[in-house]
């Protein structure tokens, strides 16, 4: 049996409780998460040693003896991307087919070091939201789209990138501009591209559904609401990661996406303003 490795923030997470489960079933058991790392503990959480207890998943004391004892490598901490780059620093030179969680980056910088350093040590890996796999999306047709206005629930820090990424897979990356439109409590994003298209993102809450308004070139216009299971597709996609060591998402497209992501962050300083990208 192949052993995943994860690597964490702080172990008492939702996609760390999931995953686990889920990577067994859609390997029929080929694969376990068997090792554990945490960085901290975190106050109101389950400590990262009650955490593998109560998981029955060994922790191990040191990023540097998961990326040993392992096979494959997932970096989580999906809330806190600033971690991203030290956790993932020694699994991107371990050559091991490695996963990093949404958010992928902070900011572009930190994209383009971590791409570089898993491209200099030849370790396959990729980045990605979930949503990327909705089959509303898969079934999509891609050519002809000229704008697109999407909803979605959370908080833009850690939220947009579920519409940016669904976005940027359809429309491309050549995004050559950015505007925020939004308020405080509902963030609402421009993303102009270099041949006029364009796409909004809008976060309207919790309650509001991911939904996807598209209008084509020819006229016609598609409304998508998503409701597949689109986590189990991403789990499967990543089993298949796993045994092929082909990375499912371009590095081009995930620095597009943290370019986008970041320069939003930076937009919403200077609402009402067209803020172009490098």
């Amino acid at each position: 049996m192949k052993k995943i490795g994860f690597i964490d923030y702080f172990l008492d997470e939702w996609h760390a409780e999931k995953y686990p489960g889920w990577l067994s079933k859609a390997s029929n058991e080929r694969m376990e998460v068997a090792y554990a790392y945490g960085k901290a503990n975190v106050d109101g959480k389950l400590s990262n040693a009650e955490w593998s207890e109560k998981k029955g998943i060994q922790l191990l004391h040191s990023i540097e003896e998961v990326v040993e004892k392992s096979d494959y490598l997932v970096v989580l901490s999906p809330d806190h991307a600033i971690y991203h780059e030290e956790l993932s620093w020694l699994p991107l030179q371990s050559g091991k087919p490695t996963y990093i969680d949404k958010t992928f980056a902070p900011d572009r910088a930190s994209a383009l070091r971590m791409i570089e350093h898993a491209d200099k040590h030849r370790t396959p890996m990729y980045s990605t939201s979930a949503l990327r796999f909705a089959a509303e999306y898969a079934d999509l047709e891609k050519q002809g789209i000229a704008s697109i206005c999407s909803l979605g629930p959370g908080l833009f820090e850690n939220y947009a990138i579920h519409q940016v990424e669904p976005i940027i897979s359809v429309m491309g990356t050549d995004v050559k501009r950015v505007m925020w439109t939004g308020t405080d409590k509902t963030p609402s994003l421009i993303i102009g591209y270099s041949d006029g298209r364009q796409a909004t993102i809008n976060l309207y809450g919790w309650e509001c559904p991911f939904t996807m308004a598209l209008h084509y070139d020819a006229g016609n216009s598609k409304f998508l609401k998503i409701e597949s299971d689109f986590f189990g597709a991403f789990i499967a996609n990543m089993i298949q990661f796993f045994d092929s060591g082909q990375p499912p998402v371009s590095h081009v497209e995930t620095i597009a996406i943290a370019t986008v992501l970041e320069m939003g962050m930076i937009a919403a300083k200077t609402p009402y303003q067209w803020l172009q990208l490098p």
